[in-house]
């Protein structure tokens, strides 16, 4: 298994970034995750920080050396994430429960299998294509779906910020998995938080990726998006990688030395850049319509936004 990977950061215009991102790997497995905290008073660092570290620890536990059923891996990932998130809550005796958008993808046997919860998206790009893209549990994307509003709608839209979807809300996630999808080399995966997204067309994230590594186009496409957005800026977040599949890197070519290659790895070795650090405490592409009622995805909407706007007269 050979990839490259690049992942980058920046706290834009807020005072706190609370997005995070990270991978873990072994031999024959490879987990890319990535999460946006939701809400400046509800601390959502810490659900986007504690969602990462139970996914990863979980892979870790059953990559021996790959996942043996990805599909239920990452629905039942995502699932503990969410009950972690509501023990640290229980345990620091915080006012609110912290909550985060979440998105991973798993790639082992050169299929990716991936599942997300909120407007953290994936997308999968081949050559010039974007051969899929996670649809994002958001309003607006529910009524994109059932001919309610126009795609190009979507920066625009009222409700383009109304999620109904998310970690950490009192009632569990609803996990959408994606089929496996089988990668040649040269595929692009990136993962992103919405500060990049909503600030750049996605023709544009597909122009970059294409023509440069990801170790160049991640870093030039967070700046494109800051100097969009302004000094309101929001927290701007992507992990991508180039997959290169099995095939054996030329050592003599320029993009050796940016390739990671797994092949030679013991079958018990993992690795990870999401670290089990302590967490602070509280101070001071087209799709098909969802199954889920419309009832519900209204009151999940503002069971979310109650939550924000409550935890945020609670701590003024």
């Amino acid at each position: 298994m050979q990839f490259s990977v690049y992942q980058e950061s920046h706290i834009g215009g807020r005072k706190v970034n609370q997005d995070r991102m990270g991978y873990s790997f072994t031999r024959d497995a490879l987990l890319l995750v990535l999460a946006d905290g939701m809400g400046g008073h509800l601390r959502g660092e810490i659900a986007a920080s504690v969602a990462l570290q139970t996914i990863s620890t979980l892979f870790q536990q059953q990559a021996q050396p790959y996942v043996k059923k990805p599909q239920r891996f990452l629905e039942e990932a995502l699932q503990a994430a969410h009950r972690d998130i509501h023990q640290y809550r229980h345990t620091h005796q915080l006012p609110e429960t912290p909550r985060t958008t979440i998105v991973a993808c798993l790639i082992q046997h050169n299929t990716a299998t991936w599942a997300h919860c909120g407007d953290s998206r994936l997308y999968w790009m081949r050559g010039s294509q974007i051969l899929g893209r996670t649809r994002d549990h958001s309003h607006v994307e529910n009524l994109i779906a059932k001919g309610l509003a126009l795609p190009s709608e979507r920066a625009t839209h009222p409700d383009r910020n109304k999620l109904w979807n998310c970690l950490g809300a009192d009632t569990p996630p609803k996990v959408e998995v994606g089929a496996g999808a089988g990668l040649l080399p040269g595929d692009v995966m990136l993962l992103c938080s919405d500060g990049l997204w909503s600030m750049l067309p996605d023709d544009e994230l597909v122009r970059r990726l294409q023509a440069q590594t990801v170790v160049r186009a991640v870093p030039d496409m967070l700046q494109a998006a800051l100097r969009a957005a302004g000094d309101g800026s929001d927290n701007v977040t992507a992990l991508a990688i180039m997959w290169q599949g099995s095939s054996v890197v030329d050592s003599m070519d320029p993009l050796a030395s940016t390739i990671i290659s797994t092949e030679a790895l013991p079958e018990d070795l993992h690795s990870t850049t999401i670290r089990d650090t302590p967490l602070p405490a509280l101070d001071g592409a087209a799709a098909e319509v969802d199954a889920f009622d419309d009832d519900e995805i209204e009151k999940a909407i503002a069971e979310i936004r109650g939550a924000i706007e409550k935890s945020s007269q609670i701590l003024k």
